[in-house]
């Protein structure tokens, strides 16, 4: 079967990571968490403590930096030089900073032609804000995954019950929302549906569902 790129957008809580994860493992492509390599980036300008304002500095920060994945069986390894990160970048102050650093153009553009070039040989699965728009405008499948912000928020709200956090889900409902904000409205690669992407809204789909939704459409076109 032909080998596919496939684009998954959508806003932050859709469960996009988790259902391209799951849908690459049932097709045996490779995953590429675009998400995790903006984090990282910012995981290396708070240990440089340069201010995510200052665009000419995280310039001169990330021209010496490498990102990389290592893919696993379910989730993959991420490296910034020779340090592994894959922990690191999951915290509240990564999330809290990960906006506004994805929003300057100098990151943009290192990471874009990184994320091309692990695509161009076919067989992968890349999710994020701006991959059927500006990363692969051409990709085979162009998908964009959404919920409410209510049913994001909720899966947010127990996901972080079960790590003992206390935020309550009016919190993380305003937060997504702000999330949300900023993505749309960013001078840089704004999170929008592409005019040839088909809208998947997995309010009342679980992860599984969600897969299958996506695992079925590339079966369908690669024949």
């Amino acid at each position: 079967m032909k080998k596919l790129t496939v684009a998954i957008d959508g806003p932050a809580g859709a469960g996009k990571s988790s259902a391209a994860r799951l849908a690459a493992g049932k097709v045996q492509y490779l995953y590429i968490d675009t998400g995790a390599m903006y984090r990282a980036i910012t995981w290396a300008i708070l240990q440089h403590h340069v201010n995510v304002q200052d665009e000419a500095a995280v310039g001169a920060l990330i021209q010496h930096l490498s990102v990389r994945l290592e893919p696993l069986s379910d989730t993959c390894r991420v490296y910034v030089n020779d340090t592994e990160v894959t922990e690191e970048i999951r915290t509240q102050a990564i999330s809290s900073h990960v906006s506004s650093v994805a929003a300057l153009a100098v990151v943009r553009q290192k990471l874009v032609q990184l994320q091309r070039d692990m695509a161009k040989q076919g067989g992968v699965i890349l999710d994020g804000r701006d991959i059927g728009t500006v990363v692969l405008p051409d990709a085979d499948i162009k998908i964009f995954l959404t919920a409410s912000v209510h049913s994001r928020a909720k899966r947010r709200y127990l996901e972080l019950q079960a790590k003992g956090n206390t935020e309550t889900l009016e919190e993380i409902e305003n937060s997504i929302a702000q999330r949300d904000y900023q993505d749309s409205h960013r001078a840089v690669s704004p999170l929008k549906q592409a005019a040839d992407a088909m809208l998947l809204d997995n309010s009342e789909l679980n992860l599984e569902e969600t897969a299958d939704v996506i695992t079925k459409l590339i079966r369908q076109k690669a024949q």
